[in-house]
């Protein structure tokens, strides 16, 4: 398989280490030197990996979409363009994958955290609150995973109704305290705390290296099936 791999910092190299381990080639590298690339630089390519940042990520997929190109995405910070990417997409026929996590721990921890979510409404004596630790050089904050974390719960749970990045006394805010820390890949925990106990679900990653197999799983699954758009639940069949 040839990848093209949009964005070449520390994601982007533990991607390549572990595809070229498999056997696949890596025609392309975009780095900052060479980030206005042309949609003709992609001929050939199987399948686009975009690891890049948020100001060049919709560009980034717009030129896969114009070379027919599949593009697994795992930028995070540019949703607020989702629903014009997601148009064109389909108008297109075109094949987009992308997450927010590709760790298949954090997947399954999605699940699990979405289960309990439900669960919880029948005990409103528990306050929940997510946590997300990441490095320093972090862009986001909240983390992309530390807000599908929160929205879950928010769709699960009908005691909280929206999220916000900070401490609040409202009973309907659910929420998002965003750490940082040098040298933490990443590390995402849900509270439901009461006066008597607590329960908590954690997921911590040790190195990139679980989200760069997960992201060329990823790539591996996008070149396999049909156009549309998809995520990780589809990769990973989790229902």
């Amino acid at each position: 398989m040839k990848i093209a791999l949009l964005g070449y910092g520390k994601m982007g190299k533990e991607i390549e280490k572990i595809a070229i381990e498999k056997g696949h080639e890596i025609p392309l590298k975009v780095t900052s030197e060479n980030a206005g690339f042309s949609p003709s630089e992609l001929l050939g390519i199987d399948v686009a990996i975009e690891f890049s940042r948020p100001e060049f990520a919709v560009s980034n997929i717009k030129k896969c979409f114009e070379a027919n190109v599949p593009v697994v995405v795992g930028t995070t910070g540019w949703y607020e363009y989702l629903d014009e990417i997601e148009t064109i997409c389909i108008a297109r026929n075109q094949s987009l994958l992308y997450a927010t996590n590709y760790s298949i721990g954090v997947n399954l921890f999605f699940k699990l955290n979405t289960q309990l979510a439900e669960l919880m409404n029948n005990y409103p004596d528990y306050k929940v609150e997510v946590e997300e630790i990441h490095h320093t050089q972090k862009l986001d904050a909240p983390s992309g995973t530390g807000i599908s974390i929160a929205e879950q719960i928010i769709e699960n749970n009908k005691l909280k109704e929206s999220w916000v990045n900070q401490k609040s006394s409202k009973e309907n805010e659910l929420e998002i305290i965003s750490k940082r820390e040098d040298k933490v890949p990443g590390t995402h925990s849900v509270y439901y705390k009461s006066g008597i106990d607590e329960i908590e679900i954690k997921h911590t990653a040790h190195s990139r290296s679980g989200f760069a197999q997960g992201a060329l799983l990823a790539a591996e699954w996008l070149t396999k099936n049909k156009d549309g758009i998809y995520g990780m639940q589809d990769v990973l069949e989790i229902k």
